[in-house]
């Protein structure tokens, strides 16, 4: 992956992850996750691993979908551990991530939670 740009901070993720999914990169959005990973998506199930992370990308961007950039929410960080947070456009309720800083320093996602809708019980 020489020459990928890489997130040099914790919210560099979720700009990276748009850019990369409006270009269809499923490859690129994988390589934004630590090998790993676990993602709760599809809603009620679980991703887990960096290869079914892309094969899930593959499938979801098979259809196209535009990404619209969110706002990042301010970013806890706690050494190498760091969560972050966005206000969904799409009134997915929350969008959370627990990304660690990586031996270079560039930062990567270790927990997806892409949607959250709180169910006000």
């Amino acid at each position: 992956m020489a020459g990928t740009i890489i997130a040099r901070t914790p919210e560099d993720l979720t700009r990276l992850f748009v850019e990369r999914a409006n270009a269809g990169d499923a490859a690129g959005i994988a390589a934004l996750y630590e090998q790993d990973a676990v993602m709760a998506y599809p809603p009620g199930s679980r991703t887990a691993g960096r290869a079914a992370i892309r094969e899930l990308w593959e499938s979801v961007l098979a259809h196209a979908p535009h990404f619209e950039p969110e706002e990042p929410l301010p970013t806890l960080v706690s050494g190498d551990l760091a969560l972050t947070s966005t206000a969904p456009k799409d009134g997915a309720g929350a969008r959370a991530q627990v990304v660690r800083r990586q031996p270079d320093g560039s930062w990567l996602r270790l927990l997806d939670q892409p949607e959250f809708t709180p169910t006000g019980e």
